[in-house]
């Protein structure tokens, strides 16, 4: 039986495999890699330098999910010691403009967002505090 467009699972969907796309894809060091690497090719160290708070177990992990998902390629050097960069396929440029998108609108809102959030805390913290 032939899938038709409306019956191929979406996201909303646990089986669907998108879902585990956007599993990597949504994990903010993802975001923050593909934005440095946007600009070019980077080695590892660079790339640890770009990205301020992550930890070298956490570029590793991350590295290696967005090759696995083709968004990036890894390129070893023969060299003592050896050397290893890191760059967008045409796939993973393809994501470029998107996430540049999602970072803009969370700069321009963050203060927005932070308010929200004082707010929220504000009333549940008076709902804790009424409820003892």
């Amino acid at each position: 039986m032939k899938l038709t467009d409306c019956m191929r699972p979406t996201v909303n969907d646990r089986d669907c495999p998108a879902r585990l796309i956007l599993d990597h894809l949504a994990d903010k060091w993802a975001v923050l890699i593909v934005v440095r690497l946007a600009s070019g090719t980077l080695r590892f160290a660079e790339l640890r330098r770009a990205i301020d708070g992550i930890s070298q177990k956490m570029l590793t992990v991350t590295l290696r999910d967005l090759e696995r998902d083709g968004l990036v390629v890894r390129k070893l050097y023969a060299s003592v010691p050896p050397k290893v960069e890191y760059s967008l396929t045409p796939l993973g440029g393809s994501l470029v403009d998107k996430v540049n998108e999602l970072c803009t609108w969370a700069e321009a809102n963050s203060a927005e967002i932070l308010r929200a959030r004082e707010r929220f805390d504000k009333r549940n913290s008076m709902v804790v505090r009424a409820e003892r």
